[in-house]
């Protein structure tokens, strides 16, 4: 699974209900993804986000290369949206076949909506 912003800042928080989920997802064996530059929307001091360093030690976190630049931009241009973090998460959910968890589920159907059947799966958190 894709992790947009959402849980992760949820996680900071330490709200139960994503505490909760994430037990029972690494309970499943389910492997966790996002972007680096999700992680730099929510990153401001370490030292006062443990819970969150500590929960990014079990998520892969997959930089924005050069080779998804265009990818990344042609689903901006489909989709006529301009939100490049959400668009290189869409590009890493095709590449590895897996479905997004976002709070922002509307912005990603606007990206989604034109792959038809390769569209990944976006689940809405919480």
């Amino acid at each position: 699974m894709i992790l947009d912003t959402g849980l992760l800042i949820a996680i900071d928080r330490g709200e139960y209900t994503a505490q909760s989920f994430l037990a029972a997802t690494l309970q499943e064996g389910a492997l966790l993804h996002t972007t680096a530059p999700v992680v730099a929307q929510i990153w401001r001091d370490g030292s006062r986000q443990a819970r969150l360093a500590k929960f990014l030690g079990a998520v892969e976190v997959h930089d924005f290369t050069r080779a998804d630049a265009p990818i990344v931009g042609g689903l901006l241009r489909r989709s006529q949206t301009a939100d490049v973090v959400d668009a290189h998460i869409v590009a890493l959910s095709l590449r590895l076949h897996d479905s997004i968890l976002t709070a922002d589920a509307p912005d990603f159907s606007a990206l989604t909506s034109h792959l038809g059947p390769r569209a990944p799966h976006v689940h809405h958190w919480p």
